[in-house]
Formats: structure tokens, C-alpha cells, sequence
């Protein structure tokens, strides 16, 4: 586990945020905090958060976005369950929600209920579409993605296809933390709080809003990506020696010239057709066959070798879990292990992605594991002032776990 020292503070310690979360768009939000120093206590139903146990493409969800954080198990339905959600909301500088709209209003838990009683609170608020006609609609990542142009973007013609990771949900909650911090900033100044509010759909279409824009510039409708028109000739994925792929690009006149020079392409450079970036944009159809053939004899490695020395774009054509070998993540600690909370390897390590940040030169690392289900109950309860007898009475009732 690595910790901040006292040269490296991390810049939200000291900070309490609240976190009635599940999935991964709410889990994000608070792990982002979490990550930058803030106690992160996550409330979580007597059963544990859903994606505890999920299979397939979920199994690494919990595991994910929930480092750094404490658990409590508490029954909102249940009376005394509801109150102590609330006691502890009052101590918190931030809460955060991603429930169905109306839902933590039957708690007392919405932002007007908490606010009421404390003007300094940050509230985050992490929906499916922000206030509208379709707030009311049950939205999922893939759901904005099919209706938020994402989907048909990502696809061939006719198949519109996901982006292979939660995109949305990432991206919302990452959005509902910036929120926050600005929020915290403004606190700062006026001494008041404020709701935040982030929201998958709206997040899906400003990721699309470059191909929006395009459209109102130019008049033409972007095409899916197999068939976009690129803004930059050589900018593809060859299929190389051996059957192996490899992605190389030249975005530029100077590194035309220099993917010329480097390879003997004389021809090439010399085409007054190909002469600038725009020239080869209109050639693309007749001269990517000739450079997919003339670069078919070499390794992919050979033309990483090659790119790598004169400095153009390449990358090869990698897994997910080719990345826990990457040497550049290795080198630079872009890994980090953690205990598994649960599941079959429960209490085996794992490594885990960090932030993509270093804050004082230092990447933000996991000082502590995914929580077990309410591991952190009963010390919570205490510090609200529950006394041991009134805890033993509250997991008695089933209000609590």
C-alpha cells in the first residue's frame, strides 16, 4: 500500500464524502476523490453492493472503483437505518448518489432534505440524463451509447457496436468529480454548497460532439469509423509479415516526408498528387493498397523499430492483458496491487490500474483495499456516537450489518 507523506499530502485529505453508489458510474466519482486523499465511506444495502458478485465483463467492476473507500451496510427501508444514513450524511462535506430520481427523496437523503440542515454540503447527483424529458427513462451505458450516436460511430455501416469499456459510466462519474472540486473551490470562497449534477446521456454526447460539429461545419454527416473520411492520409492498421498488425500514422507533411525518407519511398515524396496532407486525404483509395503492400514484407516489429527511431506515431495492436506486462506501466508504477474482497479469490491480490495523474510527482496509489461488505460498520456507527448497545440493537433489527 502506498500512503502519503507529509511532503506529499494528497490534496483532499481531511475531506468526508458520503457515497450512496452502485455499478460503476457512482463508484467512479467516489473513487476519484478517494484516490486524491478523501475519506470515502460507501453505503451499501444489508446484501452488498450488486456488482460484488457479478460475472464475465462485471467481475472487475467492484474490485475497480471501490479502493480507498470504507463500507457501511445499512437499510435505508428500515427506520433507524434511514436515520443513521442521515446522521452520517451531516458530518459529510460531499454526498453522492446515483439512484433513480425521487428514490433518496423517500430517505430524507436528497439534496433539499440534507441541505436544509447544512448549507456547506456538496451533493452530486449522477443520473441517467440530466432534468428532462427522459429522466424518467432507465439508462445504461450501452442504452446512451445506441441513442447518443456513440454506438453507430463505433460500428460498420448498419452495426452499430459499443465501445468495448464504460465509457459513459467512467466519463459521468469522473465528470460528477469534477463537479465537485469546482464546487469545493467556490465553498471555499462563499461558504456555501451546492448540487452537482452529471449524467450519462449528456456525457455520450459530448463525446460525439466532434462529429456534431462536423456536420454543422461542413455540411456532411460523419461516418461510422470503418468508414470515416480521415483527417490524415496514413493513419491505419496494416496487417503485416506473418499475419501480425500494427497501427502507424503520419498526421503531418514533415513526418509524410520522414515515413518517405526512413523507407526509400522516393516515388511517394516526389508525387505532386501526394504532395500535401489534404492531397493524400483525396488519394487515400489508391494509396493505402500501395503502402499496405509495400510495407507487407517487414515485422511489426521491424516497423516499430523503425517509427520509434524516426519519431512517427505506431502502436501495436495490444490486449487488456497483455497490459500487467507493459514495461512502461511497469517502469513507472501504472500498477498497483490489491487485497479481492470477494468471489472465489477473495483475499488473493490482484493489480489494478491507477489514476492517469501524478499530483507533487507522484501517482495517487491505493492506500487501502476494496472493503469487505460493512467492514467498516460498527467503527462508523461509533464515531456517530452509537454506543455498543445501540449498534448490537441496530444488526439485531436488521437495520444495519
Amino acid at each position: 500500500m502506498s500512503t502519503a507523506t507529509p511532503q506529499h499530502r494528497l490534496p483532499l485529505e481531511g475531506l468526508r464524502v458520503v457515497e450512496f453508489t452502485h455499478m460503476v458510474m457512482g463508484p467512479t466519482c467516489g473513487m476519484v476523490l478517494a484516490d486524491m486523499g478523501a475519506e470515502v465511506i460507501k453505503v451499501e444495502p444489508l446484501e452488498g453492493d450488486r456488482t460484488r458478485h457479478l460475472l464475465g465483463a462485471g467481475a472487475g467492476f467492484f474490485p475497480m472503483f471501490n479502493r480507498n473507500k470504507k463500507s457501511i451496510a445499512i437499510d435505508l427501508r428500515h427506520p433507524a437505518g434511514a436515520e443513521a444514513a442521515r446522521k452520517l450524511c451531516a458530518g459529510a462535506d460531499v454526498v453522492a448518489e446515483n439512484f433513480r430520481p425521487g428514490t433518496m427523496r423517500k430517505y430524507g437523503l436528497d439534496y433539499p432534505s440534507l441541505s436544509a440542515t447544512s448549507d456547506r454540503l456538496i451533493y452530486i447527483s449522477l443520473k441517467g440524463f440530466l432534468p428532462g424529458p427522459y429522466e424518467h427513462r432507465t439508462a445504461l451505458d450501452e442504452v446512451v451509447q445506441m441513442m447518443g450516436g456513440l454506438a453507430y460511430m463505433t460500428g460498420r455501416p448498419g452495426d452499430p457496436l459499443r465501445a468495448g469499456t464504460s465509457v459513459n459510466d467512467i466519463m459521468g462519474g469522473m465528470f460528477g468529480a469534477i463537479g465537485a472540486l469546482g464546487a469545493l473551490i467556490q465553498r471555499g470562497i462563499t461558504g456555501k454548497g451546492q448540487e452537482v449534477q452529471s449524467a450519462l446521456f449528456e456525457n455520450n454526447v459530448f463525446l460525439v460532439g466532434q462529429h456534431m460539429l462536423q456536420y454543422a461545419i461542413t455540411g456532411q454527416a460523419a461516418q461510422p469509423m470503418p468508414d470515416r473520411i480521415s483527417a490524415w492520409a496514413l493513419y491505419d492498421v496494416f496487417t503485416v509479415k506473418d499475419g501480425e498488425q500494427i497501427f502507424l500514422a503520419a498526421v503531418s507533411d514533415s513526418q509524410w516526408v520522414t515515413f518517405c525518407d526512413a523507407f526509400g519511398f522516393a516515388d511517394l515524396k516526389a508525387d505532386p498528387a501526394l504532395a500535401t496532407n489534404n492531397d493524400r486525404v483525396r488519394a487515400r483509395p489508391s494509396m493505402l493498397p500501395v503502402l499496405r503492400e509495400r510495407l507487407a514484407s517487414f515485422s511489426a516489429a521491424e516497423l516499430a523499430a523503425m517509427f520509434e527511431a524516426k519519431g512517427l506515431p505506431f502502436a501495436p495492436i495490444v490486449r487488456p492483458e497483455d497490459l500487467f506486462e507493459d514495461p512502461h506501466l511497469l517502469a513507472t508504477g501504472g500498477l498497483a496491487d490489491i487485497r479481492l474482497p470477494d468471489g472465489e479469490r477473495a483475499g488473493q491480490t490482484a493489480q489494478t490500474t491507477l489514476l492517469p495523474l501524478m499530483l507533487d510527482n507522484q501517482r495517487l496509489g491505493v492506500r487501502s483495499n476494496p472493503p469487505t461488505m460493512g467492514e467498516h460498520t460498527g467503527a462508523l456507527l461509533q464515531g456517530l456516537g452509537y454506543s455498543a448497545a445501540e449498534i448490537a440493537e441496530l444488526i439485531r433489527s436488521a437495520a444495519v450489518a
